[in-house]
């Protein structure tokens, strides 16, 4: 009886949320992940915002002396990168045609000595990492078009870059 209970409930909400997207031209797929209970992906996906880190972050990754985060697919998890970027010394973004947000975008990071300090891919609009001051060129590719960008990053403070591609 409860499991027919719970059964009816999930459809009742999935009905809703269908009705929602489509009447919002696509446009409510953001709200029908705040409204369940799982934020940023699923309980178990420790990558996801609300996890580990706690105030939304997503889960801070390392490759060899460099520190980084990148997701911001979801509200509470863009709203808390965007939040964090002070905190970290460089800091991407990645959009396509009108501003949208993009994912799986590779990025990587070369020292001014030719060196490559991080290389891996986007898990959302923003990446935040934590590299040493000094000179980098920092390489985003996306559906196989890369853009490229000189930035410096400064013993304190943050320096910002922005990717953008016109096709999605």
């Amino acid at each position: 009886m409860n499991t027919r209970r719970a059964l009816r409930s999930f459809a009742t909400v999935a009905a809703a949320a269908a009705f929602a997207v489509v009447a919002s031209g696509g446009f409510a797929s953001h709200a029908w992940a705040q409204a369940s209970d799982v934020t940023g992906g699923s309980t178990t996906d420790n990558t996801s915002a609300g996890n580990t880190n706690g105030g939304g972050l997503p889960q801070v990754q390392q490759q060899g002396d460099v520190s980084f985060v990148s997701g911001g697919v979801g509200l509470d998890e863009s709203k808390a990168l965007e939040r964090a970027q002070s905190q970290w010394p460089l800091a991407l973004r990645f959009t396509g045609p009108t501003a949208d947000y993009l994912a799986d975008v590779h990025v990587r990071i070369v020292d001014s000595h030719g060196g490559e300090a991080l290389s891996t891919t986007s898990r959302g609009p923003f990446m935040l990492v934590r590299v040493r001051p000094g000179r980098y060129t920092v390489h985003a590719s996306y559906n196989g078009e890369e853009k490229v960008s000189a930035v410096t990053v400064p013993a304190k403070g943050t320096a910002r870059a922005g990717f953008h591609w016109n096709t999605q």
